[in-house]
């Protein structure tokens, strides 16, 4: 990759659906070079070899020390992704550090501990699906939006009582979290109050677990030290309860949403379900991958001057992780990528990462959006979406991936 940047794709913040895009720049080779929001260079990695290799290499760091352009003045201090590289938390630690941190939250997502969550994932299911009926029964025209009654309130009141917070915090803690991540189109100054406010209420949480902890994941990581008797900093505690609310339920409301769209605009694929043809689970993991809930994934950076997938990333250069490109590669999926196909048999994919950064919380997530679509779609067989898919409006993000609302009738 050249250092200059006159033919490389400038992103969009308010990005929207992701596909066309990711098709056209994955033509000319599997990493780009992009212009970030507020003009800053860097690099997206869209093939899913190269992809997989990027993500799992030795010579690529997490640690924002690895981007020089922050410190030395060539990135501007109101940059609006700064956010992102000055995170604390096991998502942009390395190796020791690393490992420290998500050993303390692994125990609480082992597959043994979110089977155990199975009853309570169930139960909440059918409380909501029973909201969801009587939302579309007072509707005048029988439309309820499911992501407000259904896909976002499931993973945000199973992952709030895993971390011990109440009921009070909740509604704040998602509109805050979207603020951060999803909506990239606000200010940078708005995007900074935001994450003031995210911090004091992860304070004001940790508060409340330490005055009465509890059998949850806030007071284990209070509790927890390493074999030498290091405790979790503020600033580390913080970021990572930070990043288990915002990413255990962004991406699952995400999956969740995706799902629904794609089985109600492929009902033969809906019927393979129903004949016994295909499962819950291939329609999980063939929606991570062919409409993943994570669109660009910041950041990575090489450590020293990298060749991936035939491409040169100069140390230092912020690279984005192209996940929803990678799930549509014909090199990797054949050239059906594009289509969405439970009997393909090779849904592998790179949605929840790969090495050492594999996303924790995956077991959790899978089996919430596999016990959700099941139920949903017994509960409500005729269910369909109440306006035509094109007029659904995308997210305003590029990180996210998925629609704003998702009107549906249940039939």
């Amino acid at each position: 990759m050249s250092s200059h940047t006159a033919d490389a794709h400038v992103i969009d913040p308010a990005g929207g659906c992701p596909h066309a895009l990711n098709a056209r720049l994955r033509s000319q080779g599997a990493v780009a070079e992009v212009v970030l929001p507020g003009g800053v260079p860097g690099a997206v990695v869209l093939g899913h070899d190269a992809l997989k290799e990027f993500l799992a290499h030795p010579d690529v760091a997490k640690d924002a020390r690895h981007f020089p352009g922050l410190r030395d003045g060539t990135v501007p201090r109101d940059w609006p992704l700064r956010v992102f590289a000055d995170a604390q938390g096991m998502h942009t630690a390395d190796d020791a550090d690393h490992r420290r941190l998500r050993s303390l939250v692994g125990n609480a997502f082992t597959a043994r501990q979110v089977e155990r969550l199975r009853p309570r994932i169930e139960e909440l299911t059918s409380g909501l699906l029973d909201d969801l009926g009587a939302a579309a029964a007072a509707s005048p025209d029988g439309v309820a939006d499911l992501r407000t009654h259904f896909a976002l309130p499931l993973p945000m009141s199973v992952i709030c009582e895993l971390l011990g917070v109440d009921q009070e915090h909740r509604g704040r803690l998602h509109h805050l979290s979207n603020t951060v991540i999803v909506s990239t189109d606000t200010t940078p100054a708005e995007v900074m109050a935001a994450v003031r406010e995210l911090v004091a209420l992860m304070g004001t949480i940790a508060a409340a677990r330490r005055a009465a902890p509890g059998d949850d994941l806030t007071s284990a990581l209070i509790a927890a030290r390493d074999e030498d008797g290091d405790r979790l900093s503020e600033a580390e505690l913080s970021g990572t309860m930070r990043l288990m609310l915002v990413a255990g339920h962004e991406t699952t409301l995400n999956l969740i949403s995706n799902a629904v769209r794609a089985l109600c605009t492929h009902r033969d694929q809906l019927a393979l379900v129903r004949e016994g043809k295909a499962s819950w689970s291939d329609v999980v993991d063939e929606t991570l991958r062919w409409d993943g809930p994570v669109s660009w994934f910041p950041f990575r950076y090489p450590t020293r001057d990298v060749t991936v997938g035939g491409a040169l990333i100069p140390r230092g250069t912020p690279v984005l992780a192209g996940y929803t490109a990678a799930g549509r590669d014909e090199a990797a999926y054949g050239p059906g990528a594009d289509r969405f196909d439970l009997t393909r048999g090779n849904s592998r994919n790179l949605s929840f990462g790969h090495g050492a950064h594999y996303c924790v919380g995956a077991p959790l997530a899978r089996l919430e959006a596999g016990i959700a679509l099941e139920r949903l779609f017994d509960r409500f067989p005729d269910l369909d979406l109440a306006v035509p898919e094109a007029e659904l409006p995308y997210q305003r993000s590029f990180i996210g991936n998925s629609v704003q609302t998702l009107p549906i009738r249940l039939g």
